[in-house]
């Protein structure tokens, strides 16, 4: 069987949880849904990335935030060509041209998706270089070219090339001895062209940039402002891009020869790949070999300055093979991720003020931390990071339980976590006390595989019972089982989430969590984990809706319930909140519920696929994207005339649904559920700061500041209050 590490692959045969059990009462017809109705998920998705780039564009953002959503919008379209673009092009090279939901070939996606693209990209580069760029310069903080250097600063910066630079850089040279090197994906590169001094022929020649140090270079620490507004009257730093330095001394590259030109350009490759399960041998090895192979993927677009010649372009597209349409001319520096470092600089009054995360009042703020145990036999316990502290919540329980003596047994999934993690060293030293500890290691999570994998040597080196789930499906729920020896009897403790392990994240990214003692969660668990540890074939669970077989059905049973209910007249509403929502049977559960007069509110960060606001389909549907601070990564659903909350890992995404292993849980606890409904009506209410997604997949702004005296409230900023009232 070949499982593809990309949601653009399906698997080739069922896995081994088996389907569920038909509908015992058909669903409603679809057939007076129209068949336009479905947005294109991959427009939706640099609709997304717009969203992410007007952050950058906002003067009321603080600078150096500003940078860095310039940074985070390169990264997204990175791993968007990597993946998506990638599996889009594949499809179309081997034939498959299976239409997208909205009617459109690959080719054509292709097609809109290149066009879009470069109308982005530029948006981007000239918002760093015509906002963002010289109101750094306005606060001290300079990128600058080496023509702008003094005479000191290039002895200083030359003396530096020559002995930390030089010796690392490998000039490849193209003639009929030398063919056109290997340009790994991501990697910056110097294209030049240099002239033969005695026989005045032209030759080609490459350049990488290195990407083991820092792409700038610190010129100065503290010098004076260019700017006469500058806060300080002197600026703070000043950087040099590496490619800058590097095209200075291209004479001691090739010595003899004339310089005639030299331009940037920067490839990106397909980082999809298949991982073959059904092969005899170890997943770990033939993921490693996979691994090694990722860096020579085809090539699916070409950044180059826009100042190359036409000449240098065409000799890259032909020995590159790469299509002119993925060709991406950016004005100014390629790749803008490494504004990372410059918002390093220590400058807090250019960043969004400090935000410390609260314990939990459970858990309660003392000189020693209260026994989670304890707390959580007296009720539920509802997180919201990172409003809510991590460490003092999810991890004080699995740090807890590891060096409790009357726990026997932690079970854990593992999906993404963090370099130096610390819910792995838990789960390391409760293997060493002598407890029977298994962690499900998801190895195959996308761009942290290799992580992952050394976590899971790690792990099994210390005794800990390490599985790596089922065939054909990625295990990408949330979920950890602590049992505990109480007198006479067993207790089962537990946590459902909707983010990842990973106490890094956490305090960047939106999640909720469910920490309970309910013994009838602590059954499921144990069923759920004998599934993903054992050869248990079970489907049905209690109080959980789990994927593949039970997430998509679960969620599709309640809208039709919310339908019924409305029917006989009592208040319904639906209101969901996700990374994404493309699934076609949700959506088109949700139009049903519209046309029944179901009102129906959905924020989603990312893709949709549904179109809002449509007479006659979706009229009673409003979708809202909220962006900020903080990343919306939490997947929570209220249906209000069955009183039902629920939470977990499952996006509305076929890969989500039929692909992974993915756990939603309902909170039933009435405080609990207060808690998520004041989340939404936060997220919801009509002076939050917003998007509004219109029928026609535009997105607009909200609310209208251009209405004298608008009310515009921050969603995430009233959640920090709400947590810490004294927050200045």
């Amino acid at each position: 069987m070949i499982v593809s590490v990309s949601d653009t692959e399906t698997v080739k045969q069922p896995p081994l949880l088996p389907a569920a059990p038909p509908a015992a009462t058909p669903l409603p017809t679809t057939s007076r849904l129209p068949p336009d109705r479905y947005l294109n998920r991959e427009l939706s998705w640099l609709d997304f990335n717009s969203r992410v780039l007007a952050l950058a564009e906002d003067p009321s953002q603080p600078l150096l935030e500003r940078a860095k959503f310039l940074a985070i919008f390169a990264s997204n379209l990175d791993e968007f060509y990597m993946v998506r673009v990638a599996g889009l092009k594949r499809r179309a090279e081997t034939g498959l041209s299976v239409r997208s939901a909205d009617g459109l070939s690959p080719n054509e996606q292709l097609d809109l998706i290149a066009a879009r693209a470069q109308e982005i990209a530029v948006r981007h580069a000239h918002v760093f270089l015509e906002s963002v760029l010289p109101a750094l310069t306005t606060q001290g903080i300079d990128i600058i070219g080496w023509e702008e250097l003094d005479e000191a600063e290039r002895q200083r910066l030359s003396s530096h090339f020559t002995d930390q630079v030089f010796p690392v850089l490998t000039p490849l040279a193209v003639d009929p001895a030398h063919p056109f090197p290997y340009i790994s994906g991501l990697s910056l590169n110097l294209a030049v062209t240099v002239k033969d001094s005695v026989t005045g022929g032209e030759h080609f020649a490459r350049v990488k940039v290195p990407d083991n140090v820092d792409r700038f270079v610190r010129v100065r620490r503290s010098f004076p402002a260019r700017d006469a507004n500058s806060p300080t009257g002197s600026a703070m730093a000043a950087f040099l891009p590496m490619e800058e330095l590097i095209a200075a001394h291209l004479d001691l590259l090739f010595p003899g020869m004339e310089v005639v030109e030299h331009h940037s350009f920067r490839i990106t490759r397909n980082a999809d790949f298949e991982v073959d399960e059904d092969r005899d041998e170890d997943l770990l090895q033939a993921l490693e070999r996979e691994l090694a192979r990722r860096r020579f993927g085809s090539p699916v677009r070409l950044e180059v300055s826009d100042d190359m010649t036409e000449h240098m372009l065409d000799l890259l597209l032909r020995e590159l093979d790469v299509d002119p349409g993925d060709v991406i001319q950016v004005p100014g520096l390629l790749d803008l991720s490494c504004l990372w470092q410059v918002y390093g600089v220590d400058r807090p009054n250019l960043k969004d003020a400090p935000y410390v995360p609260a314990t939990p009042p459970a858990f309660g703020e003392r000189e020693t931390p209260r026994n989670v145990f304890a707390a959580l036999r007296e009720g539920d316990v509802l997180v919201h990071h990172p409003y809510d502290s991590f460490s003092t919540s999810v991890q004080r329980f699995i740090e807890q339980a590891a060096a409790d003596p009357q726990v026997l047994a932690i079970k854990q999934t593992l999906y993404r976590t963090s370099g130096d993690s610390p819910i792995v060293n838990a789960l390391i030293d409760a293997a060493e006390a002598g407890k029977q500890v298994v962690a499900l290691v998801e190895i195959k999570a996308r761009f942290d595989e290799q992580a992952n994998i050394k976590w899971a040597r790690a792990l099994e080196q210390a005794g800990v019972h390490v599985v790596y789930g089922l065939i054909g499906l990625k295990t990408h729920c949330k979920t950890c089982l602590v049992v505990r020896r109480e007198g006479a009897t067993i207790r089962r403790y537990c946590h459902i989430g909707t983010g990842n392990y990973n106490p890094k994240t956490a305090r960047l990214y939106e999640d909720v969590g469910l920490l309970t003692a309910a013994p009838e969660i602590g059954a499921d668990l144990t069923d759920l984990f004998n599934s993903l540890t054992g050869y248990s074939r079970k489907s049905n669970y209690r109080n959980l809706l789990v994927a593949p077989s039970g997430v998509r059905a679960g969620i599709i049973e309640r809208i039709e319930r919310e339908i019924e209910l409305a029917q006989e007249g009592q208040a319904a509403r639906i209101r969901m909140k996700a990374n994404a929502i493309v699934d076609e049977q949700v959506i088109d559960a949700l139009y049903r519920a519209s046309q029944a007069g179901v009102p129906t509110q959905i924020v989603v960060r990312g893709i949709c696929g549904l179109k809002p606001g449509v007479p006659g389909m979706s009229e009673n549907i409003e979708v809202r994207s909220i962006l900020g601070r903080y990343l919306e990564h939490s997947r929570v659903m209220h249906f209000q005339a069955q009183d039902q909350y629920w939470i977990g890992s499952a996006d509305m995404m076929h890969r989500n649904l039929d692909r992974r292993v993915e756990v939603m849980a309902q909170v039933k606890d009435p405080r609990l559920a207060g808690q998520l409904n004041g989340m939404f009506d936060s997220a919801l209410h009509p002076d939050t700061r917003c998007w509004v997604l219109q029928s026609d997949s535009s997105w607009q702004a909200r609310p209208d500041t251009s209405i004298p005296d608008v009310q515009v409230r921050d969603h995430q900023e009233y959640l920090m209050r709400l947590r810490r009232p004294d927050r200045p």
